[in-house]
């Protein structure tokens, strides 16, 4: 899993019927320190965060479990959203 902060929704007036009804966010990788990391990636949102939102999201195959027994065709989800964060140096 990675830490992003959503930074956007994405609307689609055309998608995949196992996307219906499930948000779309812009997510920004962020480093522990909460700095940009990367460029950004859509996520579908399992979660329901809300712009601003500190966020962990999975990629890849895994990006698709948050959703078992269906079937979402993504690549990747925001899984949780971050309340509380402690980063020992």
């Amino acid at each position: 899993m990675q830490l992003g902060r959503v930074i956007g929704r994405v609307w689609a007036t055309a998608k995949s019927e196992s996307l219906s009804g499930h948000a779309l966010k812009i997510v920004q990788p962020v480093t522990p320190e909460l700095q940009a990391a990367g460029r950004s990636i859509v996520c579908t949102d399992w979660a329901s965060a809300a712009t601003g939102d500190i966020v962990y999201w999975s990629r890849a195959k895994e990006g698709a479990f948050a959703f078992t027994p269906g079937e979402v065709c993504t690549d990747a989800t925001i899984v949780g959203i971050v309340d509380v964060m402690r980063v020992k140096r």
